[in-house]
């Protein structure tokens, strides 16, 4: 078989470039229209402009081989010279496609419990390494051509996701939020688990539906890294799942080729690329195909229309006068000790302000390594560069959430960032990330041989098939505190001032020795209600053990102030939680006194 059909040429500039990793071909035992041929899937998606696609059968990679094996067929008799003219002309339109079109081999896992997991490879990755890679996962050999999208017990996610990548493979969950998605809303598998599945570091990127969508409630937008318990900010794409070559008249679910994919900005359209990409904390390189010519997308102002959050920042300029500079990699260094993010320098957080730009790029670049260098301890690997907005050019500063905290600023200064602040951390917190970062230098090397699991799983009856557990009352389930806003859960009065000690619920800590004069804003807030308005079980309308007490917006952010009975008869109040931070019977609880 020669490489003539098996690369494409090398492009000379970044370019965007429409992918589809998500397709089927009649080596799937339910694909729609068993008459398709290889040749026809191609030509599909040369006509939906597809630069790069994949074959991901169901636990199977027979369709990829069945075109290689089809192509080194009439290769050889070309070499015999004993083409018919037909042959000769499906050779040379195998040869023109590929030669515009990257196909990469790959399949589509099913999981324990029936999750799919998506694996691509290189084209240089020989089909017996991949077929080998299933065959580890406990898929029948005697299956291993079928391409049934059930194939009995196999292996379970995160060993599906680590076998893979290991292999070389990226790693993608399938239709994450939708059927057997690991993300799936109103799935009742338990908290941990679905954090581990959607934040595993061998998982490369979330395969959504709803790519397309702006909001809160968009898939992406969860896996953000703003979320307290979803730390990791995740690559999103969208791929069509097609089954058939063009969208069914008759079921506009059933997608074809093409219909539903991803544009990603590569120098090049190779497997090489399109990993690195998925393995860098660059999101403004992909975005959702829409099937038309696209105007370039200002990420920038997408960003600022999204506001300063937790990962997010926003800088007018980076001089040294004025201390701009400093708030700069003070920012840095905020996002190193938390969850990562990006840095726009040249704008304001305010979407409606003109943007101001920076008027010397190529110095201020280098005026923030320098000092990224110079004044971070230890040292941090972070992305800056440039981009446009409006107009105006604006300096960019990725930085990826740090493995060896805590990160100071010249030895001694160590910042968090809370929501869109940042500020100095205090004693507890810094024990907090010292214990981070022990934790993850010691669990390194067991990585290598143990994959531990995130807490037990239940048996699939239970999961899966609810109705056909034994019969009996349901255990009431305990109501777990909001995901953010704080909790005062001490307090102790020394020499006439008050000393707290707080729950932050939007990263776990508890600090210790918080004053009303020393507090942050939202701590500071907790604290004057607490000494202000004492809270009145008898003013709120409860529901079960929960309630809302107070409703407030404060610079375009809502926060509730809510309410619960605890199992021990005390009360427990949490203070200015966010609509991130509701979930299960909270969500109720607000939604219900917003419908009312």
């Amino acid at each position: 078989m020669t490489r003539s059909v098996s690369r494409k040429p090398r492009a000379s500039a970044h370019a965007w470039r429409t992918v589809d990793l998500h397709l089927h071909t009649p080596a799937s035992s339910d694909y729609q229209e068993p008459g398709v041929t290889y040749l026809d899937i191609l030509q599909r998606a040369e006509t939906r402009g597809l630069s790069l696609i994949a074959f991901t059968d169901h636990n199977t990679v027979a369709g990829y081989r069945r075109m290689r094996e089809e192509i080194a067929e009439l290769e050889l008799l070309e070499r015999l010279q004993r083409l018919v003219p037909s042959e000769k002309s499906r050779l040379a339109e195998y040869r023109r496609l590929l030669n515009r079109i990257l196909v990469l081999p790959g399949f589509e896992f099913t999981a324990t419990f029936g999750f799919h997991i998506i694996g691509v490879f290189s084209p240089d990755t020989p089909v017996r390494d991949i077929e080998h890679i299933l065959l580890s996962l406990n898929v029948p050999s005697d299956q291993l051509d079928f391409g049934s999208a059930t194939v009995g017990a196999t292996a379970d996610v995160l060993t599906a996701y680590r076998a893979i990548h290991e292999a070389g493979g990226i790693v993608i969950a399938a239709h994450a939020n939708s059927s057997n998605g690991v993300a799936m809303r109103g799935f009742t598998f338990g908290g941990q688990t679905k954090i581990a599945f959607t934040q595993d570091p061998h998982l490369h990127a979330l395969e959504v539906t709803d790519l397309d969508q702006k909001g809160r409630r968009a898939t992406a937008a969860f896996f953000n890294g703003s979320k307290p318990e979803y730390q990791r900010r995740m690559h999103c794409i969208q791929g069509s799942d097609a089954h058939r070559l063009v969208r069914d008249p008759g079921n506009a679910k059933n997608l074809g080729v093409g219909d539903r994919a991803t544009d990603v900005r590569l120098a090049e359209a190779t497997f090489e690329e399109l990993k690195e990409l998925f393995e860098s904390n660059d999101f403004a390189r992909t975005r959702p195909h829409l099937g038309r010519a696209q105007p370039e997308l200002d990420y920038v102002q997408q960003a600022r229309e999204e506001g300063a959050n937790i990962v997010q920042g926003f800088h007018e300029s980076a001089t040294q006068r004025g201390g701009r500079l400093f708030a700069v990699i003070a920012d840095v260094c905020a996002f190193a000790n938390t969850n990562g993010g990006t840095i726009y320098v040249g704008v304001s957080a305010d979407p409606n302000a003109k943007p101001v730009g920076v008027e010397q790029p190529a110095q201020v670049m280098k005026d923030i390594r320098s000092a990224i260098d110079r004044m971070l301890t230890p040292s941090l690997a972070c992305t800056v560069d440039t981009t446009e907005t409006r107009g105006k050019t604006v300096v960019r500063i990725l930085v990826p959430r740090g493995d060896d905290p805590p990160y100071a600023i010249e030895d001694n200064k160590i910042y968090l960032r809370e929501e869109a602040e940042t500020s100095l951390a205090v004693r507890d917190e810094i024990v907090q990330l010292v214990l981070r970062g022990q934790t993850a230098r010691s669990e390194a090397p067991a990585r290598e041989t143990v994959e531990p699991a995130p807490e037990p799983l239940a048996a699939p009856a239970e999961r899966l098939a609810p109705e056909a557990a034994p019969p009996g009352p349901a255990e009431p389930e305990a109501v777990g505190p909001p995901r953010t806003g704080v909790e005062i859960v001490d307090a102790e009065e020394r020499d006439g001032i008050f000393y707290y000690t707080v729950r932050d619920l939007r990263n776990g800590n508890t600090v210790k020795n918080v004053t009303r004069a020393s507090a942050r804003k939202l701590w500071h807030y907790a604290i004057t209600q607490r000494e202000t308005e004492a809270f009145d079980p008898s003013s709120v309308a409860w529901h079960g053990d929960v309630s809302l007490w107070k409703k407030r917006r404060v610079l375009g952010v809502t926060r509730y102030d809510l309410a619960q009975r605890a199992v021990d008869g005390q009360l427990r109040i949490y203070y200015g939680v966010t609509e991130d931070g509701v979930h299960g019977e909270w969500k109720r609880v607000v939604d219900g006194e917003e419908e009312g």
